[in-house]
């Protein structure tokens, strides 16, 4: 991924009413979006129309055609975005109106809130033009597989002991289990 990285922030603040009522309005959370491949950018000016603050992190790439290379935009997530609201119940039937929009990430479909401080973080690293690679999520305790290296097709289960990372290989039938240490090495989901 290029180090050269742009940020897609799609601030539109949403229309206030005024209302009679003495109680304070619900505070403003992010939720995700789950969304059609390649509709994140139509999903973000879509709800920029409507009046809710969204957030796309576009990350510039040179893509190659058989004539030509051209830098282009591309999500950080794909099939991703985010949108802040006070809450998620309130506004589904607008969202899922929305073209390209297939739902909200988790809680079964209902939306779970992210925390400011993630979204925040990937902010700052975006805004810095810091290099870095987006890689798979892993869990300690799931099932995992060394790619590359010596290593190469190992499955086992990711643990953690003393802050470093281990596959531990198990052969059930006699009830036996290696442990290695996998810093450094490439590890993916199985």
């Amino acid at each position: 991924m290029s180090s050269c990285v742009q940020l897609a922030i799609i601030n539109q603040a949403a229309s206030s009413s005024t209302t009679a009522s003495t109680t304070s309005p619900a505070p403003m959370r992010w939720f995700a979006i789950h969304s059609r491949s390649r509709h994140e950018k139509k999903i973000a000016s879509a709800l920029q129309e409507k009046g809710f603050s969204a957030f796309l992190p576009l990350v510039e790439q040179v893509h190659q055609w058989s004539d030509r290379r051209k830098k282009v935009e591309v999500p950080l997530f794909p099939g991703y975005l985010f949108v802040q609201l006070s809450s998620a119940s309130d506004i589904r039937l607008m969202l899922f109106q929305t073209p390209g929009v297939i739902g909200l990430v988790g809680d079964h479909g209902k939306g779970a809130p992210i925390p400011e401080r993630q979204i925040e973080e990937v902010r700052t690293i975006l805004a810095g033009k810091a290099e870095f690679t987006a890689i798979p999520f892993l869990k300690v305790g799931q099932r995992v597989r060394v790619h590359g290296g010596p290593m190469d097709g190992i499955e086992g289960i990711l643990t953690a002991l003393h802050g470093s990372r281990r596959l531990v290989i198990s052969i059930d039938a006699i009830q036996r289990s290696l442990a290695l240490t996998i810093e450094g090495y490439d590890v993916r989901p199985v």
